[in-house]
């Protein structure tokens, strides 16, 4: 898989900390919900930063009152530091525990179709069917995923210029351009309410 610079953040750290460790991706994954996207995808930097680590096996054994304090030193790792920690340690264990601690063999081990992958990635701790579907497009459109069918099993996720999440972010501009879909998306679902 040929992977290539991730410009989520706009914090060169956090973003090659992104581009480089597949664990630290999939946390900052699991961390997008209830903040904005540059602050979960920051969040694996910041959790490296306070525990010395991002590696599942130690993240995973590591003191939760620990992970929990180093989520709420300022600025946040998350609005939700107590229950999002919680989160993040059984993504590691589960990562550690039925991945041998390699996040990549959750999309490579034994050649998986895009469908298997998804299926994977819903297996996992907080990830749901939307956010496994994004994870997986970002997975086929940044990070050289070949898996057949990835595409499909990522649903308009993986559609090529839809600009509909973080798979399609490489650029300040095409983050403007997702913010204004999720935007026009909120408005949409809220006078369908009304």
């Amino acid at each position: 898989m040929e992977r290539m610079a991730l410009h989520i953040t706009g914090d060169k750290a956090a973003d090659e900390l992104l581009s480089n460790d597949a664990f630290a991706l999939l946390t900052g994954m699991l961390l997008d919900q209830q903040v904005a996207m540059e602050t979960a995808f920051a969040g694996p930097e910041k959790i490296r930063e306070r525990l010395g680590t991002i590696d599942p096996a130690e993240l995973a054994a590591a003191d939760p009152e620990r992970v929990v304090d180093a989520f709420k030193e300022t600025p946040a790792v998350h609005r939700y530091p107590g229950s999002m920690a919680g989160r993040v340690q059984a993504l590691a264990a589960a990562v550690r525990d039925d991945w041998g601690g390699d996040a990549t063999a959750i999309w490579t081990a034994g050649g998986p179709s895009g469908a298997e992958v998804l299926k994977r990635l819903k297996a996992l701790p907080g990830f749901g069917e939307q956010k496994a579907k994004i994870f997986l497009a970002l997975l086929g459109k940044q990070c050289g995923l070949d898996a057949s069918g990835w595409r499909e099993a990522a649903g308009a996720y993986g559609d090529e210029g839809s600009f509909s999440s973080v798979a399609d972010i490489v650029s300040p501009e095409s983050l403007a351009k997702v913010r204004a879909t999720k935007q026009a998306a909120k408005a949409a679902a809220k006078a369908a309410k009304a």
